[in-house]
């Protein structure tokens, strides 16, 4: 048995940055990173985009060189699956029969991919995007592959089939909300999404329901509700993430729709702290509702925040959301949250693909879209941050540089 002051589960952006800051903070004490891939801690966002397309290889995605956490005196315990903890006994035991004694444990497991459930789901040739092993797959596959069904039309879906497009790959989007990323903007940026992906011949179809995969040895068709058979050579299935948190709930820990922690990111068992895409916690951008984020900048800020206060300086999380995704040359930079926006205001044409769409509640702006239209996301950040109160005729006009209304905040 071995003992750790602290034990850091999830070896992904969170768990690393994690690490990382406890040092920077001055933390002395003993360290260890627990991580269920064997890789070194790597970054996931480039996977559905640059490492799909090959752009960038395998060890272009460390976070940072082995002999950073040599250097840093962090344990690396890869290829090991945490299975239970024991908060009385401040214990953590993994699959491997491996057990960890802790002072403090800090849960940055993140989350597994969503899978269909429907018959068919488990054929050959049906694939995810949520790690390293996942892509390299994926990629194999595609090299002999020319029909190419995504099944859900959020940012990994939308990624998935820019990449694959781009690749000479025929492409169907297959998303069952009446347009795609519903969940994260409105209808003129899906509209515009969805359009963009039809001029590089990516057949979108939207409101349709999956209801079994059809194959022999592999996929070979999708099913739908309307008894439309979609062909397909391989299948991708984009519809989610199931925040991993299981052992945290049957360790007692109070969950919902992913780990419930405080502003200083602790969990309601002792000693135990939580970051990233499984936490769920209060926004002050949401209104003070309980949400949870799976964004590179949550897992950053969280984990900051989390490492503060195991270094003992007292911290409450508090940072301003932030998301991207690139797809073809279209960059879309979201700030804010937009639940509960009551106007939407367009800055600029989608035609010139460069265009921001400014969320308002109240008259306070809470969020911004923002496709290629970089200074807009960095003054809109500014607005988000404040509440500023702004009128919709000043963000409407491109003309009205969003730097006068934050000017006017200093």
């Amino acid at each position: 048995m071995q003992h750790f002051d602290v034990v850091v589960v999830g070896a992904g952006q969170a768990g690393a940055q994690l690490a990382i800051s406890l040092r920077e903070k001055g933390f002395a004490g003993t360290l260890a990173l627990l991580g269920d891939e064997p890789d070194l801690p790597y970054e996931r966002p480039p996977l559905s985009k640059a490492y799909l397309s090959g752009e960038v290889d395998q060890a272009s995605l460390a976070l940072r060189p082995a002999a950073f956490w040599a250097d840093h005196h962090v344990a690396l315990l890869l290829g090991e699956r945490a299975t239970a903890i024991d908060p009385a006994g401040h214990a953590l035991r993994c699959e491997s029969g491996r057990v960890l004694n802790y002072g403090s444990l800090a849960w940055t497991a993140g989350g597994r991919a969503r899978e269909l459930e429907c018959p068919g789901a488990q054929l050959a040739g049906v694939h995810v995007v949520r790690t390293r092993a996942h892509v390299d797959a994926l990629r194999d596959a595609c090299a002999g592959a020319r029909r190419a069904v995504i099944i859900g039309g959020g940012y990994i879906g939308l990624e998935t089939a820019a990449v694959l497009a781009k690749a000479g790959c025929e492409v169907v989007v297959l998303e069952a909300a009446e347009r795609v990323l519903a969940r994260v903007t409105s209808p003129a940026v899906s509209a515009f999404f969805e359009t963009e992906h039809r001029k590089h011949g990516v057949q979108v179809r939207t409101g349709c329901s999956v209801v079994a995969l059809a194959g022999d040895d592999r996929v070979r068709e999708v099913v739908l509700s309307d008894g439309t058979c979609v062909p397909a050579d391989l299948v991708i299935v984009g519809i989610g993430l199931v925040p991993e948190v299981d052992v945290l709930r049957m360790a007692g820990a109070r969950c919902g729709n992913g780990v419930e922690v405080d502003g200083r990111c602790r969990t309601t068992l002792p000693d135990v702290y939580a970051a990233g895409d499984c936490a769920s916690h209060v926004n002050r951008f949401a209104s003070g509702a309980r949400v949870r984020l799976e964004s590179v900048q949550n897992a950053n800020d969280q984990a900051r925040v989390a490492a503060a206060n195991l270094a003992g300086v007292p911290t409450e999380y508090s940072a301003v959301p932030w998301f991207w995704s690139q797809q073809y040359d279209l960059k879309l930079q979201t700030v804010g949250l937009l639940a509960g926006h009551d106007e939407a205001v367009q800055r600029g044409s989608p035609g010139s693909r460069s265009f921001s769409v400014v969320y308002l509640r109240g008259g306070q702006v809470v969020a911004l879209d923002c496709i290629n239209a970089p200074r807009d996301f960095v003054l809109g950040k500014k607005l988000v941050t404040v509440g500023a109160q702004a009128g919709a005729a000043d963000l409407a006009d491109p003309a009205h540089d969003l730097a006068k209304i934050a000017a006017r905040l200093a």
